[in-house]
């Protein structure tokens, strides 16, 4: 049997990041991914998918990601129940991540938490589920020098040259 989940959304809110009684860090979030289809008026419609992350992924996530991060997850589907104050049984299904992705580069992520007016502390170090802290930006010599020039050619060795392409060398 089969149970993977893999999701590529923005985030709609700040991961809620909580700890146990015991001590181990989960965070909650809802990411929003566009459908690949419009509805009847034209417009885009989202699917709004609840996730949880635990542990030192969780703190990586809560500390790298804020509202309107480009991520991806990959998890599996879970279905948990509790009951609630009134006595009613209420079922959550949630996206249990066991790995994930930024897709956006640093200098995107600074600026759109300026826009958001969001000044929190990104300075914690990142960890895959491995443990091992990395940096999620590294090469951030390289990742500024063509951030810098957006609209520079990636393709380019280290010049301002374009790129001498015919129809012919396409494979289309």
């Amino acid at each position: 049997m089969i149970n993977r989940v893999v999701l590529i959304g923005r985030l709609t809110r700040d991961v809620e990041l909580r700890y146990t009684q015991s001590g181990v860090a989960v965070g909650s979030f809802t990411i929003a991914v566009n459908r690949n289809f419009t509805n009847a008026n034209g417009d885009r419609e989202a699917d709004f998918i609840n996730a949880v992350i635990w542990r030192k992924a969780a703190e990586n996530f809560a500390n790298f990601t804020g509202k309107g991060a480009m991520v991806a997850i990959e998890g599996r589907l879970q279905t948990r129940n509790y009951e609630n104050n009134a006595g009613q049984r209420v079922y959550v299904t949630e996206v249990s991540v066991d790995n994930f992705s930024l897709l956006e580069s640093k200098a995107e992520s600074e600026r759109r938490r300026a826009q958001n007016g969001s000044s929190s502390d990104q300075g914690a170090s990142f960890g895959g589920n491995n443990g091992q802290a990395a940096d999620p930006f590294a090469n951030s010599n390289q990742n500024n020098n063509q951030s810098a020039s957006s609209n520079a050619n990636p393709f380019a060795a280290n010049t301002n040259s374009e790129i001498d392409i015919s129809d012919d060398d396409l494979p289309f």
